[in-house]
């Protein structure tokens, strides 16, 4: 009989005042005993609705079945049929909009915690097992991936899988993308993105870092000298955003790219780091989604006084994850809605002394289907701040489409490509956030995954 309690089973958490001082994991994960509880939750629906939700189809009723039945081994091969990343899935994937959003218990209560579940299981093998991944039959096929992140190693693990002999080509001196760079160690340690990247690496495929395509090598020469059959470009978008406001090129004020990655890829958190960041009292966070909550919630840890985030809709219109709004208000973060930055002022030495923002009223709906902000008249003033970090987006870097022949890109620089990845040159696939702009982990990993189907069948055609 399932178990019929309509709630789910709290994540066990460090204390806010605590955490808020600290780069540990906030989260602590279920017990063995929790996660069995939980996974007796799930009704079995023989339509899967949870599964549509999934963009890398995991079979999730399949391995919480498993789990309910303390099968926690078998639970972790299901999930990897599927899913390359199951540890970094479980901790950052937004399961309130995808899986659990089509959970029928959610009909009448909460949801089955699908990605409670999932991190467990992953968590519980990586402790408990030493198996490594089995290498397939080599295909004798060549594929290169050009980036790192969740789309590339999605893909290039999909196509090991089939056999083929696949290199990744990183930019970075370390490999896992926004995973290593972008994500802060007390959301996703920095650890788990290593032992993921590692049990690719057993399955057979090849990374090479500070290999930056366009400059080192180009993707003509991937094709032609370096006898790669297709490649997969999976390059993210790092270049970072701004508002073109007075001020912006001030000394302390950070994008919110270059601030996260000092943090996390470099370790600036700690003492004895080489590449140390700039240590604010106030900080001011400018933007509404994920990456402004990271920015925030670093800033606070490397012991800012007050931090506040700046956001010209309500709260309602945040895309930041729920999740995470709840985490940033209880440590502290200042929320202010409905305001719009006009100016960063200047203080000694050039670095910020305070931020010029007008209040904001929200109108008709936009393109987004958000409610447009329209400033409200006579309303300026000024916060107190000695940082201001922008955290309003980001684009692919232009490296790629400006040194690759017959690549189509989209006015605003993402790459072109279908649904299944294909490019406008023949051979050359893409997806994640190079074609899509700053999404979500999930939906980059289910790019990759499109795309090894395509590569795989495009190569196929050849012979």
């Amino acid at each position: 009989m399932p178990n019929m309690r309509l709630t789910k089973n709290e994540m066990p958490a460090q204390a806010p005042a605590e955490r808020a001082k600290n780069f540990y994991e906030v989260t602590f994960g279920y017990t063995a005993e929790t996660a069995i509880d939980e996974a007796k939750r799930c009704l079995h629906c023989k339509n899967m609705p949870c599964v549509g939700g999934c963009p890398v189809r995991i079979h999730i009723p399949d391995f919480i079945a498993k789990v309910a039945e303390g099968e926690f081994e078998e639970a972790y091969h299901i999930i990897q049929q599927t899913s390359s990343l199951p540890a970094v899935c479980g901790r950052v994937c937004p399961q309130e909009s995808q899986c659990e959003m089509h959970c029928v218990r959610g009909k009448k209560g909460e949801p089955v915690a699908i990605g409670r579940l999932e991190r467990f299981v992953a968590d519980w093998h990586n402790a408990n097992s030493c198996d490594l991944p089995v290498k397939a039959e080599p295909n004798g096929h060549k594929v290169a991936v050009v980036g790192s992140g969740p789309a590339g190693l999605t893909c290039a693990g999909d196509l090991a899988k089939r056999g083929y002999d696949v290199t990744v080509f990183e930019a970075l001196h370390l490999a896992g993308g926004v995973l290593s760079y972008g994500i802060p160690e007390f959301r996703l340690p920095k650890a788990i993105v290593q032992k993921e990247i590692d049990n690719l690496r057993a399955l057979g495929v090849k990374v090479e870092t500070n290999m930056v395509v366009g400059r080192v090598l180009s993707v003509d020469e991937l094709l032609g000298e370096q006898g790669f059959e297709a490649v997969f470009v999976g390059s993210g978008a790092g270049l970072p955003r701004f508002m073109n406001i007075p001020g912006e090129n001030l000394k302390s004020v950070f994008s919110a790219n270059e601030f996260l990655t000092r943090v996390n890829l470099m370790k600036a958190y700690k003492a004895e780091a080489r590449t140390p960041v700039f240590h604010a009292k106030k900080v001011a966070v400018v933007g509404g989604g994920n990456v402004a909550m990271d920015a925030a919630r670093c800033a606070l840890r490397l012991g800012a006084e007050e931090v506040s985030i700046i956001y010209r809709r309500s709260k309602e219109e945040m895309p930041a994850r729920a999740e995470e709004v709840e985490h940033a208000a209880e440590e502290g973060i200042v929320f202010r809605f409905l305001t719009n930055p006009t100016q960063i002022l200047e203080g000694e030495g050039g670095c910020v002394r305070g931020i010029t923002c007008v209040r904001m009223e929200l109108g008709e709906p936009d393109a987004s289907g958000r409610r447009r902000p329209v400033t409200v008249a006579g309303s300026e003033f000024t916060i107190d701040c000695d940082c201001v970090i922008m955290a309003i987006g980001t684009s692919p870097n232009p490296l790629i489409k400006n040194t690759t022949e017959g690549l189509e890109t989209q006015k605003w620089g993402g790459i072109v490509a279908d649904e299944h990845g294909q490019t406008s040159r023949e051979g050359v696939f893409a997806g994640g956030d190079a074609v899509t702009g700053a999404a979500t982990v999930i939906l980059a990993m289910g790019a990759g995954k499109n795309a090894a189907e395509a590569i795989d069948a495009y190569i196929k055609s050849k012979q």
